[in-house]
């Protein structure tokens, strides 16, 4: 069993791509090595905010930090990608919000089914019971589950209005019917925000998706937004997260769970760089539930509204599109960039990966009236 490690170029495949597809796809990632700044190739992956809002409040969440209108991605905005649905490997629905809530998610996921795109998203799982026929029916392909504790007393305390034993109740269902069906899908997997009151609870949240059936657990560092975070972030306690990530990973092994850990702090191979090298803005397109194309959720930009472009091609090698592909990896890079706490970009020997107070962070949002 190895460790994995966030994916910065390519995405998770659970099937073979279409020719065109997998052209695309070979095309986009030559061209982000490449730094090219207009593209001839699609993005691999539509991450599409669907809301802001959440049906929980979880205590480390920088929502908390920020005073925000709630906003719902609107259907027609789906329009803008028919000119590149059969290109696009993957449609991720997931942002500052629980997807699950919005009305129409069910209608995401069939359209992303109609266009022959591997769908995913995240949860918190409270809306998993409603969602399970959808889930089979429209062939979802990757799910993730926030959890962060393997006991109901620590997740409810930290995951505020969760119920522990519904979904695991869920996700027991789910992983059923797909052991007797036979499915590969859907693949899934905890995502664990690792912080003081929780990390050795990790080796047990591995246990407990291996009596489950889960395929994967991942762990995410939190970043601080506020002063209670700055008590609970990992930064400064990296030699007991070393000995919790090794009996993770020796549970991992022992049961087949895959495991998915950051780096340790003073062993992210970015160095001394910002942050990894960046290709969110050549392998993404994200929209948020406000209407705003941004290069990535963990940063506060807004590049433009999708309003202000006719169709996605004009959208994509936009202007601002291309100065951020040429700045992102530079000296010249904006400060939200060159503070990134993007999980899978960041560089995680910095304090400022771990530690966000006092930086602005994503999204902006128009406040409430």
């Amino acid at each position: 069993m190895e460790i994995l490690r966030a994916k910065t170029l390519n995405l998770r495949q659970t099937g073979a791509l279409s020719p065109k597809r997998a052209a695309n796809s070979t095309l986009n990632q030559k061209e982000a090595l490449m730094q090219k700044t207009v593209l001839d190739s699609a993005p691999q992956r539509l991450v599409l905010e669907l809301t802001n809002q959440c049906n929980l409040n979880c205590i480390m969440c920088g929502r908390n930090a920020a005073d925000f209108k709630p906003t719902q991605f609107q259907l027609e905005w789906l329009d803008y990608f028919e000119p590149i649905r059969d290109q696009v490997e993957e449609v991720t629905l997931m942002g500052w919000g629980e997807p699950t809530v919005h009305p129409d998610f069910v209608k995401f996921l069939k359209w992303a089914y109609d266009c022959g795109m591997r769908k995913y998203f995240c949860t918190n799982g409270m809306r998993l019971e409603q969602l399970t026929s959808a889930l089979f029916a429209y062939h979802t392909d990757i799910f993730a589950v926030s959890l962060d504790g393997a006991d109901a007393p620590t997740n409810e305390r930290i995951r505020r209005g969760v119920d522990f034993h519904r979904v695991i109740r869920s996700l027991e269902a789910i992983n059923r019917k797909k052991a007797m069906e036979k499915l590969e899908y859907p693949y899934n997997n905890f995502v664990f925000t690792a912080m003081k009151q929780n990390i050795e609870q990790l080796p047990a949240l591995v246990r407990l998706a291996g009596d489950i059936g889960m395929n994967e657990v991942k762990a995410v560092f939190l970043t601080a937004f506020d002063e209670w975070g700055r008590e609970q972030t990992l930064f400064y306690d990296m030699e007991l997260v070393r000995d919790i990530f090794a009996q993770a990973e020796e549970e991992a092994r022992r049961l087949g769970v895959a495991l998915k850990l950051p780096h340790l702090c003073g062993e992210d191979p970015a160095g001394d760089m910002a942050h990894k090298t960046c290709y969110v803005g050549w392998r993404d397109f994200f929209l948020g539930s406000d209407g705003y194309i941004r290069s990535c959720m963990s940063t506060a930009q807004k590049l433009f509204h999708i309003s202000q472009y006719p169709d996605f091609w004009s959208m994509w090698n936009a202007k601002e599109y291309q100065r951020h592909r040429e700045i992102v990896n530079s000296a010249s890079m904006i400060s939200h960039c060159a503070n990134c706490y993007q999980s899978s970009f960041a560089n995680w020997n910095k304090r400022e990966s771990f530690i966000q107070i006092g930086q602005d962070f994503a999204p902006v949002w128009e406040k409430e009236n």
